[in-house]
């Protein structure tokens, strides 16, 4: 039986944002409201709850126009009013102990659960290959990018992700640990044009229901 139901705030929402390309260079985000989005963008899952994704924004023009020529000469990585950069952590299990007791103080779990995900996590992560490790920071920080923009979409801003970057100079210029790699740029500001649409294969091209 289908349902019938009025557009709720989050369809309008998921339906109005858009990859923004071309940003106003005079408007500043404060950095208060990057921190409360980037905050919200957190109850985004994550496997085992280890929270692999960390950030590095940038706001400072002149290392925008640096970022821009090792994101292939992207004009919003110059123009947004800031670049997040969303990396994967693949030592994302050496935290875990900080994690699951704030699990307990916060009344998710009791002390039991705790130690048990804590040994079957010292179990597993640290001898799995690296690949695989990063794999799972890589998808965590695809699901916290989506949420991420969606909410930046809420508060009024707009976005592009960017994922057309030099990943070594990158992590060189930013002088990143090796447990820590570039997944996606996220150019963040106020758009100066309409972004293009664009059209989507339709369902029975894409899902198979049996």
């Amino acid at each position: 039986m289908s349902t019938t139901h009025t557009q709720s705030q989050l369809y309008t929402i998921m339906q109005e944002r858009k990859s923004v390309r071309v940003y106003d260079p005079t408007f500043k985000i404060p950095q208060v409201e990057l921190e409360e989005i980037l905050k919200e963008a957190t109850t985004a899952p994550s496997s085992s709850n280890l929270q692999a994704w960390r950030f590095l924004v940038i706001q400072d023009n002149a290392t925008k126009t640096e970022l821009r020529a090792i994101a292939n000469n992207q004009a919003q990585v110059e123009t947004a009013s800031a670049i997040i950069a969303v990396l994967g952590n693949t030592e994302m299990y050496k935290q875990v102990e900080q994690i699951y007791t704030q699990n307990v103080a916060e009344g998710h779990m009791d002390e039991a659960q705790k130690n048990l995900m804590i040994q079957n996590t010292l179990s597993t992560y640290p001898a799995a290959p690296l690949e695989v490790r990063k794999n799972i920071a890589t998808f965590d920080a695809g699901l916290i990018s989506m949420q991420l923009m969606l909410i930046a979409k809420e508060k009024g801003y707009d976005t592009v992700t960017m994922g057309g970057f030099d990943k070594v100079k990158f992590a060189e210029r930013f002088e990143l640990p090796d447990h820590l790699f570039p997944v996606v740029l996220i150019a963040i500001g106020k758009a100066a044009a309409p972004a293009y649409g664009s059209s989507r294969l339709p369902l029975e091209d894409i899902a198979r229901f049996i």
